[in-house]
C-alpha cells in the first residue's frame, strides 16, 4: 500500500512537472488579439501544450510556468500567407526543385501539390523567422513544356500548412481549388477569355452530373466527361458548396463573370489578384466574395490592370468585403514575409491599422476555413504568436520571437547564418571572410 502511494505521488509530481514545462506566460505586452477582446495593454498570454489558454490583463500565472517578459513589446497572431509555393520550390529557375506547376489533361482540379510539400525547405525558415506561421501552398499554371504539355484552366488543389517543426505540417488538405481566368485563362484556352469560362463551366457541369450518377459511372455505364475521374472527385466539394474556387482574375468585367458563375452554380469563390475589384466593391460585398490583393499594385502592368490603385484595400474593406494581402508580388514565395509591407502600404492609403492586421491573420484563416484554430489570439486556438519590438507593419520591424503551436521557433535561417558568417572580418579569418 505504501509502495502504491509512493508511485502515485511520483506519477503526480512527474505529470505536474510536465504540464509546467509546457506552460508559457508572456507578460506585459500590448496584445492585438484580432478577436473579440481587441487590443489589450499590459496583458498576459498564457500558453499550454501548444494552445492558448487565456489572454488578458489580470491572468494568474501558474507556479512553475516559464515566464517571458514582453514589457514594451507588441504581440500579434502568427501571419498567414494566403498564396504561394512555400515548400514546393527552392530555386525557380531550377526545374528539379519546382513541384507546383500543373500541366496536361490527366490531372487538373485533382492535382494535389500537398504530396510534394517539403517542410524542410530553406525558404520556410526564412519566412517563419519574420512571423509567417501558416501558408496556403498553391499549384500554378505555366507555359507548355518541351513536350508540348500545356496547363489547364483548373490548376488543382491548394492546402494550408503550418511552418513549425513539430506535428503534421498539413493543416488542411484541399482547402481551395485554383482556377485561372482573365488574361491568364485566355492564354490557357487558346486565346479566348470566353473559352476559359466555358472550360470551367463544362468541368462544373460534369462534376454535378458525375455526383448524381456516380454509381452508374462506377458500374461502367459509359459517360463522356471533359475532365478525368480524379478531377471529377476533386470538384464534388466545390459543386456542393463546401470548398471554394480560388480564381485568379483582375479585370472588372472578368470579376463580373465570376460573380454570375458563382450565383448560377451556388458555389463559393475567392478572388485573387483583383486589381480592379474595387470597382465592384458593392457587388462583391453583397455576394460575400473575399478578395486577396496585392496592396502594392498601382501600375497597369497589363490591360487587365489598367485601373489598379493603392486605395483598393480601403475601398473594398469599407464596402464590407473581406480582404487579405498576397495577390501579386507579395505571393512570391521567397518573399511571403512581405505581407507586412503590403499591409503597411494599405494603411498608408486609407485602410485602418486593425483592418490591415486582420488582412494578414484572421481574414485568410476565415477564407480557408481554419479560423477555428488560427488567425487570432483567443483561448482554445493554436498558440501561433509573434512578439515584435515595434509596429509590425513598419518596414524596418522584425519579430523578436515566433511561436508556432506553442513552440518557440529557431530564429536562425540560411540568410542570417550567412550574414553572421561574414560579419566578422577580422584579420585572423581566412581571406574569403575578409572585406
Amino acid at each position: 500500500m505504501i509502495f502504491r502511494t509512493f508511485v502515485a505521488v511520483v506519477l503526480l509530481v512527474s505529470s505536474a512537472t510536465l504540464v509546467n514545462a509546457q506552460t508559457i506566460a508572456i507578460t506585459g505586452a500590448t496584445v492585438h488579439t484580432v478577436g473579440p477582446d481587441g487590443t489589450l495593454e499590459n496583458a498576459t498570454v498564457l500558453l499550454r501544450d501548444g494552445v492558448i489558454v487565456s489572454v488578458g490583463s489580470n491572468i494568474d500565472v501558474p507556479p512553475g510556468a516559464e515566464r517571458i517578459d514582453a514589457s514594451g513589446k507588441i504581440i500579434t497572431p502568427g501571419l498567414i500567407s494566403p498564396a504561394g509555393q512555400l515548400g514546393l520550390v527552392e530555386v525557380s529557375a531550377v526545374s528539379g526543385s519546382v513541384d507546383y506547376i500543373q500541366r496536361g489533361d490527366r490531372f487538373s482540379a485533382g492535382f494535389d501539390v500537398a504530396d510534394a510539400y517539403n517542410p524542410r525547405s530553406t525558404l520556410i525558415a526564412v519566412n517563419r523567422s519574420e512571423g509567417v506561421t501558416r501558408a496556403l501552398i498553391t499549384p500554378r499554371a505555366s507555359s507548355p513544356d518541351d513536350s508540348g504539355n500545356a496547363s489547364h484552366v483548373l490548376s488543382g488543389l491548394a492546402s494550408v500548412v503550418q511552418l513549425g517543426t513539430d506535428g503534421a505540417p498539413i493543416v488542411k488538405r484541399g482547402a481551395v481549388v485554383l482556377v485561372s481566368l482573365g488574361e491568364t485563362g485566355s492564354e490557357l484556352a487558346a486565346g479566348s477569355r470566353a473559352a476559359a469560362v466555358l472550360i470551367l463551366r463544362a468541368a462544373l457541369d460534369d462534376a454535378i452530373d458525375y455526383g448524381r450518377n456516380k454509381a452508374a459511372y462506377e458500374r461502367g455505364d459509359w459517360r463522356e466527361y471533359s475532365i478525368s475521374h480524379t478531377d471529377l472527385n476533386a470538384l464534388q466539394s466545390v459543386v456542393n458548396g463546401v470548398t471554394p474556387l480560388l480564381i485568379d482574375v483582375n479585370r472588372a468585367s472578368d470579376i463580373e463573370a465570376v460573380l454570375r458563375l458563382a450565383a448560377e452554380y451556388d458555389i463559393e469563390v475567392i478572388i485573387i489578384g483583383g486589381s480592379e475589384a474595387w470597382m465592384l466593391a458593392g457587388a462583391l460585398a453583397a455576394a460575400n466574395v473575399p478578395v486577396i490583393l496585392d496592396a502594392a499594385n498601382n501600375l497597369p502592368g497589363n490591360f487587365d490592370r489598367i485601373n489598379a490603385r493603392l486605395e483598393s484595400g480601403a475601398i473594398l474593406a469599407q464596402a464590407g468585403v473581406e480582404i487579405a494581402f498576397g495577390g501579386g508580388s507579395a505571393t512570391q514565395t521567397h518573399n511571403a514575409r512581405n505581407i507586412t509591407q503590403a499591409a503597411g502600404i494599405a494603411v498608408a492609403n486609407g485602410l485602418s491599422w486593425d483592418g490591415a492586421l486582420a488582412a494578414i491573420t484572421l481574414n485568410p484563416a476565415r477564407m480557408f476555413g481554419i479560423d477555428d484554430v488560427s488567425g487570432s489570439i483567443e483561448p482554445g486556438k493554436d498558440a501561433d504568436i509573434v512578439i515584435w519590438g515595434a509596429d509590425p507593419l513598419e518596414l524596418t520591424s522584425y519579430p523578436e520571437q515566433v511561436f508556432i503551436r506553442g513552440n518557440a521557433v529557431d530564429m536562425r535561417n540560411r540568410q542570417t547564418m550567412l550574414r553572421d558568417r561574414y560579419l566578422d572580418s577580422s584579420a585572423d579569418k581566412p581571406p574569403a571572410f575578409r572585406h
